[in-house]
C-alpha cells in the first residue's frame, strides 16, 4: 500500500510541480492554501451539527452529504469565505489555465464520514467501489484528457493519522495508460450498469455478469495509492481520475468539504445543490446579505453578472442597486468594464 503526503503550497500559490501533477497524473496533495484559524472556526460550528462518533444518529448516515445542512450558500459566512477563498480559486484557475473570473462554482458540501464495522447496504460509502465522478456532474462524458473544464477538491477538517478513510486515487501514467481507456465508463452507474456503491457488492456483480470489466478494473484497485491527508490538506482531483472512498476507523469521524468549479463556458457540468437564489427570502436574508457585501470576483464565481457583461446597464445597476443596496451592496464596479 503506497501512501502519498501533501506538499506545501508556497506563498498560497500552486507550484509548476503540483500543477503538472494534477495535469498529468490526475490529482495533487496541497497544503497551506486555506487559513488555519478559518479551518477551525468551521469545524467548532460543523461539530456542533453532526453527529458524535459511536452514536445511534451516526449509524444512520451511510451516505455522501450533508443533507443539505451544509451547502453554499450557507448562513455560516465563513463557510462562504473558504468555498469562494481568493487563493483557493487562484489555485483552481491554474490547475485549468484560465483567469479565476472564468471559474463558476458547482458545488460546496462539508459531509461527515463515520467509522463503522459492518456495511449497511449496497449503496453504503464505507467501502466505496473504485468510480469516476462525471456521471453525477455532467450531462455529458469528459472531453479529451488535455482539455479538462472542471476541478473537483476535496479539503479535509480531519487527519488520516486519527481515523484513517484515506482517499485513494489511480495515477494516470502518461497518455497511452489503459488504466484511463477511452472511454471512461467501466464503472457501476454508467450506462446500463446499475448504480451500487459499495465495492464488494459492485465488484461481485461484476464479476458474474461483466468479467472482462471486473479484470479491469482489479487492476485499478491494484494500482491505487493512499492520501495520507492532514487537517487542511486539500485533495485536487478531476471528473475522470480514478478514485474512491476507504474505511475509517471504527468509532471515528471524518469532516471534509467537497467543492467543484468549472469554466465558465462548460454548462453541461450542472450544479449539484440547488440554484443559490433558492436560499433567498430566509428570514435572516444570510444570501442577500452574502452577494451585498462579498467581492466582486466572489460575485462572479457564483454565476453574478461580471463588471462588463451586457447585462449591465444604467437601469440594470439601479434596479440590481435597489434590491441590495440597503444590505451594503456597492454598484461602483459594474459601472465599469473591469473586476477590481
Amino acid at each position: 500500500m503506497t501512501f502519498i503526503s501533501s506538499e506545501m503550497a508556497e506563498g498560497r500559490r500552486l507550484s509548476d510541480r503540483q500543477i503538472d501533477q494534477w495535469r498529468e497524473s490526475g490529482y495533487t496533495l496541497v497544503q497551506g492554501l486555506i487559513d488555519r484559524q478559518q479551518q477551525l472556526d468551521v469545524l467548532a460550528l460543523a461539530d456542533q451539527t453532526f453527529p458524535k462518533p459511536s452514536t445511534e444518529a451516526a449509524a444512520k448516515i451511510t451516505d455522501f452529504g450533508s443533507n443539505g445542512a451544509w451547502v453554499f450558500p450557507s448562513a455560516h459566512r465563513i463557510f462562504n469565505e473558504i468555498t469562494l477563498c481568493p487563493h483557493l480559486l487562484r489555485a483552481v484557475a491554474s490547475l485549468l489555465g484560465v483567469e479565476v473570473e472564468q471559474l463558476r462554482l458547482t458545488q460546496s458540501d462539508l459531509w461527515p464520514k463515520y467509522g463503522r464495522t459492518e456495511k449497511v447496504s449496497s449503496q453504503d460509502n464505507m467501502d466505496q467501489r473504485i468510480h469516476v465522478d462525471y456521471p453525477n456532474h455532467s450531462l455529458v462524458h469528459p472531453p479529451e484528457w488535455s482539455r479538462p473544464e472542471a476541478v473537483e477538491l476535496m479539503l479535509y477538517y480531519s487527519d488520516a493519522s486519527d481515523c484513517g478513510g484515506e482517499t485513494a486515487v489511480v495515477p494516470r501514467a502518461g497518455p497511452d495508460d489503459d488504466a484511463y481507456r477511452w472511454p471512461i465508463v467501466d464503472s457501476p452507474g454508467i450506462g446500463a450498469l446499475t448504480f451500487t456503491n459499495d465495492r464488494a457488492s459492485a465488484e461481485a456483480a461484476l464479476q458474474a455478469g461483466q468479467p472482462e470489466m471486473f479484470k479491469f478494473r482489479t487492476q485499478l484497485y491494484n494500482r491505487e495509492v493512499y492520501v495520507d491527508f492532514r487537517q487542511g490538506d486539500i485533495l485536487f482531483y478531476r471528473h475522470d481520475t480514478w478514485h474512491r472512498g476507504t474505511p475509517l476507523r471504527p468509532g471515528t469521524r471524518r469532516l471534509a468539504q467537497n467543492m467543484t468549479f468549472r469554466v465558465a463556458d462548460a454548462e453541461w457540468i450542472s450544479t449539484l445543490h440547488p440554484g443559490w437564489a433558492w436560499s433567498a427570502y430566509r428570514p435572516s436574508q444570510y444570501l442577500e446579505k452574502w452577494i451585498a457585501t462579498c467581492s466582486v470576483l466572489q460575485r462572479t464565481v457564483m454565476g453574478f453578472p461580471a463588471p462588463g457583461n451586457a447585462y449591465w446597464t444604467e437601469k440594470t445597476v439601479a434596479a440590481v442597486t435597489a434590491r441590495y443596496g440597503p444590505l451594503g451592496f456597492d454598484p461602483t464596479p459594474y459601472l465599469k468594464d473591469r473586476l477590481e
